[in-house]
Parts: C-alpha cells; structure tokens; sequence
C-alpha cells in the first residue's frame, strides 16, 4: 500500500493515490496540478521513508477538483440578564485536491 503524509495550511494528512480530500484553500484554479512538496513520511510497497522534518526529493501531484466553501458556522456569545445577544455566521473556505500520484 502506497501512501504519504504531507503538511499544508498548518494541518497534517496522510493521503492515498486516487482519494479525495479538503484542505485549507491553496490558491489555483479548479482543474490545475499543483505539487505538495512538503512530505513528511511516504511508504511506497514495503519501503517507509521518513522526513526529518521533511523527505528531501519527495512530493505529492494533486489536482484541485473544487475551490468552495463549508457550511455555516453560527457563533451566538449571550449574557443572561443583560440583554446581551450576538450572532455571527462564518464559512471556512477550502480546496479539494484528487491525489494523482506520490514520489518518493
């Protein structure tokens, strides 16, 4: 089994070859290939490389399948007997990345 670790938007993920997955927005067009070069660990059959921090020559081609954002996340602060109320929506935008190939 094929897969990575890579680090972008502060986050952390372990990706496989084919999946899907969102990550903090990268800016880029939908449909163009970008690289992530910062791989951590990669395990290609039975070889498991890791990085210290990072795998030097390693990276990771995906391409950006959706530029969106999440659904809503409502933030109510209250204080009883104040008449304090407020509410405020946020929406996190994100990148989905199809993961083309890992090179280690």
């Amino acid at each position: 089994m094929t897969y990575a670790v890579v680090a972008t938007g502060g986050k952390q993920y372990k990706v496989v070859e084919g999946e899907t997955l969102r990550v903090e927005k990268i800016a880029g067009e939908v449909g163009a290939e970008i690289v992530l070069d910062s791989v951590l660990l990669a395990r290609i059959e039975d070889a498991l490389k890791i990085g210290q921090p990072i795998l030097e020559g390693a990276a990771v081609h995906a391409t950006i399948v959706e530029q969106d954002k999440s659904k809503k996340v409502l933030v109510f602060k209250y204080k009883r007997r104040k008449r304090y109320r407020r509410m405020q929506g946020h929406r996190q935008p994100y990148t989905a990345l199809r993961i083309n190939r890992i090179e280690a």
